[in-house]
């Protein structure tokens, strides 16, 4: 029986050798309103302080606290967008709309519900104040929500509306980030047609590379469509080396097995070094993983040979190429993002690897936790069993089963 000679990782060990391999690409600088999503590789800071000037909280009246309650002149208004072009003295007040520059000599607002406007006659409108304030009472002084040179958003944070939000709050226009890395999509066999031909006798349509390219876009990735190669060294190669030589990362699916035309791991071999052929793991078992580097060694490439069943091909993304995408993108922490769960129905285990379940997490409000059902079937070739799937449970390598109710952990992939 043939050996293979790729000793066989557990996941851990092998995602480390992926992610050891995954450093964030070279910053580049995007207009701020185009950065949705991306990752900043600079800090941000406040060039001037917000509110920029005392500023009233609400509609109302500026006054000076000390006057406290009682009736007094009007001497003029104040709208957002505007600067007084007059004082308040002690004796009068002025009226101010939310957000309006305070008036020089006022020190606090009193809201327009505890006043009453007097019209008179001859001479300026007075205003009945009939509530006591104190200096500072609802108003947004100089700085209270950015201070001048304060940190606003640290390198590392990812750009979502109120990131970008806060961008355009200090004047930012372009930010530094790390690009979305360009992920390669290659099918392989000559068993593949395109979803809208018509099959022929041994064919099946290629669900692998839109399933990927799909899974690409999720997850931030720039999906680069290399279509289908035939089994046959020239083809595979040529294929290969315009992902390798245009992408950051290079997503085979199919070829990875133990057969006489599983040519991926010795094309890999000869073009790069792979880190490992073998994953203790269900499904996925043969998924490869290797670097290559081009003549200058300015460009290096991360390979991903993917299993051929789709789950398989999905399940071993999700565990290995999601990572190494969110590092290039420069995400602080690039892993899946794991839980606890409890089992609602009972699951088998396999006696040699540990396995990746399927499974759609529900929120149970009664046990304040996720509860987890299986998608059914667990077969490699039944992209069925992805289908509402949003986690991944990490079952045990053992004998038997595990209970309905059991607690496992659960990768979260949706």
């Amino acid at each position: 029986m043939a050996e293979s000679p790729y000793p066989m990782l557990s996941v851990e060990a092998a995602l480390a050798a992926v992610l050891a391999q995954a450093s964030p690409l070279p910053p580049v600088t995007i207009s701020a309103r185009q950065a949705l999503g991306y990752v900043l590789a600079a800090d941000i800071r406040a060039g001037e302080p917000l509110p920029p000037f005392p500023a009233s909280v609400k509609d109302g009246y500026a006054v000076i606290a000390a006057d406290g309650p009682g009736t007094y002149p009007l001497v003029g208004e104040v709208t957002a967008g505007r600067m007084a072009d007059f004082t308040v003295t002690p004796g009068t007040v002025a009226y101010v709309t939310t957000g309006a520059p305070m008036p020089s000599g006022a020190d606090a607002v009193v809201m327009v519900e505890q006043t009453e406007k007097l019209w008179a006659r001859n001479g300026p409108a007075h205003i009945d104040i009939r509530a006591q304030v104190r200096a500072g009472d609802d108003v947004r002084p100089v700085g209270v929500d950015v201070a001048a040179g304060e940190l606003v958003l640290e390198a590392g944070t990812r750009l979502g509306p109120a990131e970008i939000g806060l961008l355009a709050t200090a004047g930012v226009t372009e930010a530094l980030v790390y690009p979305r890395p360009k992920v390669a999509v290659l099918s392989t066999g000559d068993e593949l047609v395109e979803p809208g031909s018509p099959l022929g006798p041994g064919q099946i349509r290629d669900s692998n590379r839109a399933m990927l390219i799909a899974a690409i876009q999720a997850v931030g990735g720039d999906a680069v469509d290399l279509g289908i190669s035939g089994d046959s060294q020239s083809s595979l190669e040529a294929s290969v080396q315009r992902g390798l030589a245009n992408a950051d990362v290079l997503l085979t699916s199919g070829g990875v097995s133990m057969g006489d035309l599983d040519l991926i791991k010795p094309l890999l071999e000869h073009a790069g070094q792979v880190h490992f052929g073998r994953v203790r793991m269900k499904p996925g078992k043969p998924i490869t993983f290797a670097t290559t580097a081009n003549a200058g060694g300015d460009h290096t490439c991360l390979v991903f040979g993917l299993p051929g069943n789709p789950v398989s091909s999905l399940v071993t993304f999700y565990l290995f190429a999601v990572p190494a995408i969110r590092a290039l993108a420069g995400h602080p922490d690039p892993h899946l993002r794991r839980v606890q769960a409890r089992l609602s129905q009972p699951l088998p285990l396999d006696p040699t690897r540990p396995e990746y379940h399927r499974a759609t997490l529900r929120w149970d409000a009664a046990a304040n936790g996720f509860v987890a059902d299986s998608t059914g079937s667990q077969s490699s070739s039944r992209l069925l069993s992805m289908r509402t799937a949003n986690a991944l449970l990490e079952l045990p390598e053992r004998e038997g089963e595990l209970p309905a109710g059991s607690i496992v952990g659960a990768l979260l992939i949706g």
